[in-house]
């Protein structure tokens, strides 16, 4: 089973190939960063773009840490950071 997912993005009519979850955002910090609760199996690799289920740009990962069962990352936003907690992001 792979852990990719296939979306189409309608306003632009692309498809968006390799994107994967990440994990949900557990934390918003400041104004720019946002902490990821992710899955152990499925670790983001360091400077990933990261997206939203609507295939906004949120940020990059700029550090995985925590212990081998639960990881965490942490996500600089470009932007403000306008994700709710709970809600699940992608990369590639």
């Amino acid at each position: 089973m792979k852990s990719a997912i296939y979306i189409s993005n309608l306003n632009t009519g692309k498809i968006e190939v390799g994107l994967r979850s990440l994990g949900s955002v557990l934390h918003r910090s400041g104004k720019r960063l946002l902490l990821i609760q992710c899955d152990a199996s499925k670790l983001p690799r360091l400077y990933s773009d990261v997206v939203d289920r609507r295939l906004r740009a949120v940020g990059k990962v700029v550090d995985i840490f925590g212990n081998i069962e639960k990881p965490y990352a942490c996500v600089l936003c470009y932007g403000g950071c306008g994700i709710e907690i709970g809600e699940k992001v992608f990369g590639r």
